[in-house]
């Protein structure tokens, strides 16, 4: 890069490619060409429409406000997800997961305490959604930007429309310099080394770059294809590999700020609030149901008939080997998908293409860079997969074979198998999160609330009246404490409006 720019070609724009694609020129402006590939002709999957927090580090990083880019993708604030129907034990038919916020200082550590002694058969409450404001918020359709006197930070990401994201980047990358390029590919170019050295598009034209970024989807034409960089499927331990989706009109009493994610017979269905539809989605088991089934399945949860069309899709649920093969990165679904259940394509985009930059940065095109980038993103896939996985396994439900399968397999990871070992007897799971190194995936309150969400607590009629000691924490101070924070939050539908 000292020379000249490094010509970066990326192959698919979509919301993968174009945010690739500003992270780079936002990086390197005058130090690298950015191009990107796409055809007009080849569509995108488009049925991501929620995120984890890191969107908006991302929004914030190339300085684009909320008030330019949310209408124009008819976006809306995200508070966490809620869950219901994942169990069947009375009194924890839902949870909600919440997005961590500067309060939860004053709520988390008496959670934790309360659910470790729920644990150890102490009769004190451990749900998590009395503990924490987002799940207030969510209850009261409350968006996430408080009155400006009360200062404290609320974390959120947003519902969106994937295809009009997409749109939204690729205009803003113009604006950076980045060069687009209307062409479809029909073969690529490698050498004996194993370096891309061309694109190759229908009618002859060669397109050359330095690096190549695979943001080719499902397809994946650079990094498996061409390079033959080995896919691990998750099959094994992700049954879900389907899904069939369909819009509903919004609702006119008022926009959730949170994703729905309702436990169906074979799988689970989302429901997510943008402006100007509702998004609903069938994430489910080709093996245990027919697409067919599951979409009369939708269709009924829905209410909706015949009149609204159904969108099948099937899913490559894994990773690619390596993300960064020879002058490769892979990004987006041509890198691995794991199941939409808590939002996190976007977010392993963002982190492949920072720690891509990261390391570039510190080597160039160094092995010893490239094996710790390489190392760093597989095990952030694994962590994440592993907190996926937990939702199926530690389910409370019997009523299918689907949900019977899921709670039955032991197809886990050690470090899966050394939380779950930690929780059910009564160990301290701060610690455990602690010493594996994984708080960075997923934070203790993730897990607590996961794993006390679905009430896996000993039955009932094992829990003994709690002592003086178990008693530490009173309720119904944290319920005044949530509640009091809570009305310092605007509805989200008056949020989203523009100001007068």
């Amino acid at each position: 890069m000292a020379d000249r720019p490094l010509r970066i070609v990326i192959l698919g724009g979509g919301t993968a490619g174009w945010m690739a694609a500003n992270l780079f020129a936002q990086r390197w402006p005058g130090r690298a060409e950015v191009t990107v590939v796409e055809s007009e002709e080849i569509g995108i999957v488009g049925v991501g429409e929620g995120s984890t927090p890191q969107l908006k580090a991302f929004f914030d990083q190339l300085g684009i406000a909320e008030a330019d880019w949310m209408p124009a993708c008819n976006a809306t604030y995200k508070v966490g997800i809620g869950f219901r129907g994942w169990s069947e034990r009375p009194g924890f038919d839902h949870y909600f997961h919440p997005f961590a916020s500067q309060l939860d200082v004053h709520t988390a550590p008496a959670f934790f305490f309360n659910s470790r002694a729920r644990r150890q058969r102490q009769d004190v409450w451990a749900h998590p959604d009395r503990f924490f404001v987002p799940a207030c918020l969510a209850e009261q359709r409350l968006g996430p930007r408080p009155a400006e006197s009360f200062p404290f930070e609320i974390g959120y990401g947003y519902h969106f429309d994937a295809h009009l994201i997409g749109g939204y980047l690729r205009a803003h990358a113009a604006g950076r310099g980045v060069r687009r390029r209307e062409a479809r590919i029909a073969e690529v170019g490698v050498d004996s080394q194993g370096q891309v050295t061309h694109l190759g598009a229908e009618g002859g034209e060669r397109i050359e770059g330095d690096f190549f970024v695979d943001c080719s989807g499902f397809r994946s034409m650079i990094a498996q294809q061409a390079l033959g960089v080995p896919f691990l499927p998750f099959a094994n331990n992700l049954f879900n590999d389907s899904a069939v989706v369909m819009p509903t009109p919004i609702d006119p009493d008022g926009t959730d700020s949170s994703t729905l994610a309702t436990a169906l017979r074979n799988g689970w269905a989302w429901r997510i609030p943008l402006r100007n539809r509702i998004g609903n989605g069938y994430v489910y088991s080709s093996l245990h149901c027919s697409p067919d089934e599951a979409e009369a399945e939708l269709r009924a949860h829905l209410g909706l008939g015949d009149e609204v069309a159904a969108r099948h899709l099937r899913m490559k649920v894994g990773r690619v080997e390596n993300s960064w093969a020879g002058n490769c990165l892979a990004v987006g679904l041509s890198q691995g998908f794991i199941e939409p259940l808590e939002a996190t394509a976007l977010h392993i985009v963002q982190a492949t293409v920072e720690g891509f930059i990261q390391a570039f940065e510190a080597g160039g095109f160094g092995a010893r860079e490239r094996d710790g980038f390489n190392r760093a993103i597989n095990a952030r896939y694994e962590g994440i997969r592993d907190y996926i996985v937990c939702h199926y396994r530690v389910n409370r439900r019997t009523d299918t074979a689907y949900w019977r399968d899921n709670a039955a397999h032991d197809n886990l990871s050690d470090s899966l198998k050394a939380i779950l070992t930690s929780w059910f007897t009564g160990g301290d799971l701060e610690a455990e999160i602690e010493r594996q190194d994984i708080a960075k995936y997923y934070a203790p309150l993730s897990w607590h609330c996961l794993l006390a969400g679905y009430g896996n607590f000993p039955d009932d009629r094992a829990i003994r009246p709690a002592g003086p000691a178990a008693l530490r924490h009173d309720m119904a101070a944290i319920d005044d404490f949530v509640r009091r924070c809570a009305l310092n939050f605007p509805d989200h539908r008056r949020l989203l409006e523009p100001p007068r």
